[in-house]
C-alpha cells in the first residue's frame, strides 16, 4: 500500500511538472514573433485552405514550426481565416498572425486616373497594371465596344472620374472602371444640381463636355472659372469657342505636337474653330474642379485668352487686346 501511495505520488508529480512544462512552452509559442525576413513577406490565401495548410507552408518556408503549439492556439482560439493578400511584418506572433488572416485586412493596392486623361490613356493605365485581371475584350485593338456595351453608354470619353482608387488583388480592369463610371456620374449629377440658372446648356452632358475642355485647357485652379466663364459668354453670343485641344482630339494619331494653320482649317466634328456650339463628346476626364467651373463659370467680359508664357492665361476682353497678347507671347518665345 505504502509502495502504490509513492507511485501514485509520484505520477501526480510528474503529471503537474508535465503540465507545467506544457503550459509554460505554450506560453513562450504564444510569445515568439515568427521567423519572418527583414522586408515581410506576402501570403496569399486561396478560398477554402485550411489553417494547418498554411502553417504548414509558413514551416516550409522556415517561418515557423508546424507543432502541438499551433494546434491548440486554432483549437481553443477558432478563427474564420478569409482569402485574400495578407501583408506579414517582422514582430508578427502567431495569435496575431491568425487575428489578421482572419480580419480580412488584406493588401490594399492603388490606381490613380489622371486628370485630362483620355479614354485610351486610361485603358492603357489598366492594361500596365499588373496586379489587377485583364478582363476587358479587345476588338480589332480596342476595348470601347465592350466597356460601352457592359455600362450602357454611347461613347467612353470622359465618364470616368480621375481619382485614385484602392483594389485589391483579383479585382479586375472592369471593376475599376465600373466604380470610377459611378464616381463620374455622382459628380456629374452633383455640378449639375449646383449650376448657375442662366448656363447655356441643355444637360449634364453638355456640361460634361464642357468640363473636358476646360481640363484640357488649364492645370491651374484659379482659371478654370475664368475659362469657363470665357466658353459661356462665347456660347451665348453664338461665337465659336477655338479651342486647340478640342482640333488636337479631332486630329486624332496624327497629332505631332504641333498644330498648323492647315489642322485649324481641316473640319472634323471636334475642330471648334470650324463648327459653332460643343463637340460631340468630351475630349477627356475632367476632375471635379472642372465640373465645379463648368456649372459656375467666373462673371466678367473676358471673351479670348492665350497662353502667358509663365503657365497661365492672359484673358481679353476685345480682339484687338486678344491679339496684342499673343504678339506678347510670341515676342518672348
Amino acid at each position: 500500500m505504502k509502495r502504490f501511495l509513492i507511485v501514485a505520488a509520484l505520477t501526480v508529480a510528474l503529471a503537474g511538472a508535465g503540465s507545467l512544462w506544457v503550459r509554460d512552452q505554450y506560453h513562450r509559442f504564444l510569445a515568439t514573433p515568427l521567423m519572418l525576413p527583414g522586408g515581410g513577406y506576402v501570403l496569399q490565401i486561396e478560398p477554402g485552405t485550411p489553417g494547418r495548410a498554411i502553417i504548414g507552408k509558413l514551416a516550409n518556408l522556415g517561418f515557423t514550426q508546424a507543432n502541438w503549439e499551433w494546434k491548440l492556439l486554432m483549437r481553443l482560439e477558432p478563427l474564420v481565416i478569409r482569402a485574400g493578400e495578407f501583408g506579414l511584418e517582422p514582430g508578427l506572433r502567431p495569435r496575431e498572425l491568425l487575428r489578421l488572416l482572419s480580419s480580412g485586412e488584406v493588401i490594399q493596392y492603388r490606381l490613380t486616373l489622371v486628370e485630362g486623361w483620355t479614354f485610351a490613356q486610361l485603358l492603357e493605365a489598366l492594361e500596365q497594371d499588373e496586379t489587377l485581371e485583364h478582363t476587358l475584350a479587345q476588338d480589332n485593338g480596342h476595348a470601347w465596344p465592350n466597356v460601352m456595351d457592359s455600362l450602357a453608354i454611347d461613347h467612353p470619353e470622359g465618364w470616368f472620374l480621375p481619382e485614385t482608387y484602392q483594389f485589391t488583388r483579383g479585382d479586375t480592369d472592369s471593376d475599376i472602371l465600373a466604380r470610377s463610371y459611378e464616381a463620374m456620374k455622382i459628380a456629374l449629377d452633383e455640378a449639375w444640381n449646383a449650376r448657375d440658372d442662366d448656363l447655356p446648356l441643355d444637360s449634364p452632358y453638355e456640361l460634361l463636355i464642357l468640363a473636358s475642355i476646360i481640363e484640357k485647357e488649364t492645370s491651374l485652379e484659379a482659371e478654370r472659372s475664368q475659362i469657363a466663364g470665357v466658353f459661356m459668354r462665347r456660347l451665348k453670343k453664338g461665337m465659336r469657342l477655338q479651342t486647340d485641344p478640342t482640333v488636337i482630339y479631332g486630329m486624332g494619331d496624327s497629332y505631332d505636337g504641333n498644330i498648323r494653320r492647315k489642322d485649324l482649317q481641316a473640319d472634323t466634328p471636334y475642330n471648334t474653330y470650324t463648327r459653332s456650339g460643343l463637340p460631340p463628346t468630351p475630349i477627356a476626364m475632367p476632375g471635379r474642379a472642372s465640373l465645379i467651373a463648368a456649372g459656375k463659370p467666373e462673371a466678367g467680359d473676358a471673351l479670348y485668352f492665350v497662353a502667358d508664357g509663365n503657365g497661365g492665361h492672359t484673358f481679353s476682353a476685345t480682339l484687338e487686346e486678344h491679339q496684342a497678347a499673343v504678339k506678347k507671347l510670341i515676342g518672348r518665345g
